[in-house]
């Protein structure tokens, strides 16, 4: 090991990427502006920012989808700069996006090795491959698919883990996951998580983009801030919550604090208990063998659902709109109870949903992002006969406000959008059609603080108008802060419910593991 001239300490060792003073500018939008990156052998590095704040130019840089108009890059002390994304992979670098990237009529193996050759071909009888792919798969999921299994036939998790899978095979210098992590389960991002630190022990780099703090706290060993296009800080790996949502942000709370009052005075009201019942669950399973669940929804409520994952929340959720053992889950309305009996009645009675899979079971990505916000509710812009796009424009508009929805045209494919504004159309669509009831399944999953917190702000004033909101949530600081009460599920049952004065984060992460003092 080197040392310092002067002082006989070990040298600091060389970065094995180094990013300096980029910027990149797409006609009048500057996307980044004084970008800086220091990435070492055997580190796990979090990237965080808000959407635009530059984070996703930055990654296509370094994977050679972009060029940059300004700045050096240097990869093991080099000048680097890609012009393709081949030519990123031949430099060691090598980046899983949050989208689920695969071809979905070939199998599990041909997805694996996808691109490995420059070719798509099978290599069902490579058994070297074969056994290689074997081995990281089981090592990322315990029990997986078989590898001659159709890639389109696996859950979304599952096939996120096949796109992180490929590129662990691949074994780059530096693996760049850009909200890779997000659709994975618990389980599978834990056992990811533990790869991820002995591949960094054995030297592979690793930058990790998230907009979850669990995730950075559990696993990174610096942090990178951007704002506005520009590296505002590196953090250690003891950084503070209210520095980093400070440094993203310029506050210091993931929810804001308008919202936050507001929860607290929700709850205080001394009236509170007396709203009216909306919607009811009574003695239904959600496992055949799980304890039955009896739960109720009050007016202007907004209930979060927590737990680990798989242990029974989006069962949960996808019961209240109509799946599963429905016979105990009725909908209220005037005094009257109507049995929730599935999907459609559900709508019937004025219950939403939005789904967790924004791209498999939301969007609809050949169409615009007008269509894609009316498709609910199109029955409102007939005209004459006639679908009236000036009618959808103006209702449209209305959730732009509400939402700070960012877009260039409506007519624009809603794929042109961030990931969190395509979550505000889908929300836009629902909202739309005036429910009573709006159940939202992880709405946050992979969107920035900045979106969030539009949501919060626009969730909390609705419910003050009378929506009732139950949330699934995978983060324990929206549970903390957002919600009124938080019911918590263990083992397929709901095991703990927690009022606003007792939540924290040390209360919620208790009940996950069974030791709540207060049961449902």
């Amino acid at each position: 090991m080197s040392t310092h001239p002067l002082t006989d300490e070990p040298a600091a060792p060389a970065a094995v990427l180094a990013v300096d003073g980029l910027r990149k500018h797409f006609g009048p939008t500057v996307a980044l502006g004084n970008a800086s990156l220091h990435l070492f052998p055997g580190e796990v590095h979090a990237l965080v920012g808000e959407n635009g704040s530059g984070k996703s130019t930055l990654v296509k840089i370094l994977s050679g989808v972009h060029r940059p108009d300004a700045g050096a890059m240097r990869a093991d002390g080099r000048p680097f700069a890609p012009r393709t994304p081949a030519q990123a992979l031949r430099a060691g670098i090598d980046t899983v996006f949050q989208e689920v990237l695969g071809v979905e009529n070939r199998t599990v193996l041909d997805n694996l090795w996808l691109g490995a050759d420059g070719l798509l071909h099978p290599v069902s009888r490579d058994t070297v491959r074969r056994r290689k792919a074997q081995e990281v798969l089981s090592a990322l999921l315990g029990t997986p698919p078989p590898l001659d299994t159709p890639f389109g036939a696996l859950r979304l998790s599952d096939r996120q883990a096949c796109g992180i899978a490929r590129s662990l095979l691949r074994d780059p210098r530096v693996l760049i996951l850009d909200e890779a992590t997000s659709a994975l389960d618990h389980d599978t991002r834990t056992r990811l998580f533990s790869l991820l630190r002995h591949r960094a022990a054995q030297g592979m780099s690793i930058v990790l983009i998230t907009h979850r703090m669990d995730e950075i706290r559990e696993i990174g060993d610096r942090v990178t801030v951007l704002r506005s296009g520009e590296t505002v800080g590196t953090l250690d790996a003891d950084w503070d919550h209210d520095e980093m949502i400070r440094l993203m942000t310029g506050g210091a709370h993931l929810v804001p604090d308008t919202v936050r009052a507001a929860a607290d005075e929700n709850t205080a009201v001394g009236d509170a208990a007396a709203r009216p019942v909306v919607q009811r669950v009574r003695g239904s399973r959600l496992r055949p063998d799980a304890a039955p669940c009896d739960a109720e929804f009050r007016r202007g409520e907004i209930v979060g659902l927590a737990g680990l994952e798989g242990h029974g929340q989006d069962e949960f959720l996808r019961l209240l709109v109509g799946h599963g053992d429905t016979e105990g889950v009725v909908r209220i309305e005037g005094g009257e109870e109507h049995r929730v009996s599935g999907p459609g009645k559900a709508r019937d009675l004025g219950v939403a949903y939005v789904a967790r899979d924004r791209r498999g079971e939301s969007i609809l990505p050949w169409m615009s992002v007008l269509d894609n916000f009316a498709i609910a509710t199109a029955d409102r812009d007939v005209r004459n006969g006639l679908l009236s796009a000036g009618s959808a424009e103006k209702r449209f508009g209305h959730y732009v406000r509400r939402l700070n929805i960012r877009y260039g045209r409506s007519s624009d494919a809603i794929t042109t959008l961030s990931g969190g504004n395509q979550q505000k159309v889908v929300i836009a669509r629902w909202l739309a059609a005036g429910p009573e009831v709006l159940l939202l399944n992880d709405p946050t999953r992979g969107i920035d603080v900045g979106a969030k917190q539009d949501l919060y702000r626009l969730l909390r004033e609705l419910s003050q108008a009378g929506l009732t909101v139950v949330m699934l949530s995978s983060e324990v600081d929206e549970h903390v802060e957002l919600m009124d009460r938080v019911l918590v599920f263990r083992e397929g049952s709901l095991a703990a419910e927690l009022g606003r004065a007792e939540l924290s984060r040390e209360r919620l992460v208790d009940a996950f593991f069974g030791g709540a003092a207060v049961t449902a």
